[in-house]
């Protein structure tokens, strides 16, 4: 279980509901690791902020990082974001049984 600043657990929602963060993600998600500054190369703001999206990632679950030297590498845990996948998988058949109806009485309607 992993806590934010307030003791609470962060929810893997709220940490993929910003634009940057998912951006964070998807970069993340194409190599194994990569440092803080080439991550904030893709970014039009600071380290510093990069960092603090970073951080939320890290306690949702969805990265790791580890040291090495004075740099610190940021790798993606995809684990967590299959909580997402199952809720999105609910809606998914909920839209195709809807869709599906929708064709047929469509096709009595011809």
């Amino acid at each position: 279980m992993i806590l934010n600043e307030k003791g609470q657990v962060r929810d893997v929602y709220d940490a993929v509901a910003d634009p940057t963060r998912r951006k964070l993600l998807r970069l993340l998600a194409d190599v194994e690791e990569l440092p803080l500054n080439e991550l904030t190369v893709h970014f039009q703001m600071g380290r510093t902020a990069v960092s603090k999206h970073l951080a939320i990632l890290k306690e949702a679950g969805l990265v790791t990082n580890r040291k090495v030297g004075r740099e610190t590498r940021y790798r993606l845990n995809a684990t967590p974001l299959k909580e997402i996948k199952d809720w999105v998988s609910f809606y998914e058949g909920f839209w195709k049984e809807r869709i599906a109806k929708l064709n047929l009485l469509l096709e009595e309607k011809k």
